[in-house]
Formats: C-alpha cells, structure tokens, sequence
C-alpha cells in the first residue's frame, strides 16, 4: 500500500469535496473499502495533486464533464459542493451548465441545473 498518496488523496479530498467526500468514502467502506482507497489514491492523489491546473479549474472541468455525461447525480452534487468549496459562485456554476447545453444537449444541462439548485438550497 502506497501511504503518501492515500495521504495526500485525503488531503486534496478535504481541500475540494470536505465532508461531502468524507461521506463517500465512508459509504464505500462497509461494501467496497478498496474502491474508496483507489479513488483517494488515484483520483485525489495523483490526478488532484497534479501541478498542471489548480483546484478551482479542475473542479469546474468536473462539473461540467459530469454534467455532460449524464447519469450521475450524486458524484455531480458532491462536486458542486467542491466547485463552491473552491470558489466558484453559484451563478459561475449556473453559467457553466448553461455552457453544456450546447454541446451535451438540454436534458444534460437541466439535469445539472437542478441537482445545482438542490445544493445551493442544502448549503444555506
């Protein structure tokens, strides 16, 4: 087991998702532990850590890459905590999902939108 990068994959998980990526490692942990180490190590210790772009961009290309693909609510509320975490503005998200309208279609882009408004009312 690779230490420094589970380390620094909880880490960057604390930095962009907080306890909202507490709570889906904590999910994993009764069915699939080994799961939640791989995404800590991989995703969040190797990919988040990389130097090439900061956190705040790299979670606006989540977002946005969730949004476009569809299908996957729970990851995309998670990471529009993180996108808020980091400091887009609701209005910046709002923005962006519009942006994928035209490119993934207006079903993906609705879907989006509302799983944003479900945050925003959860965070005030």
């Amino acid at each position: 087991m690779d230490n420094e990068r589970y380390e620094r994959g909880l880490e960057m998980l604390a930095r962009v998702d907080g306890e909202q990526g507490d709570k889906v490692v904590e999910a994993l942990a009764d069915i699939a532990p080994d799961f939640g180490r791989l995404m800590l190590e991989f995703g969040f210790g190797d990919i988040y850590a990389r130097p090439g772009l900061c956190l705040k961009d790299r979670e606006l290309i989540t977002i946005s890459a969730l949004a476009a693909k569809g299908a996957c609510e729970p990851q995309l509320k998670v990471h529009i905590h993180g996108a808020l975490n980091v400091g887009w503005t609701r209005e910046e998200i709002v923005e962006a999902f519009m942006q994928v309208a035209l490119y993934a279609g207006f079903p993906a882009a609705l879907n989006a939108i509302f799983a944003a408004k479900a945050v925003f009312a959860e965070r005030q």
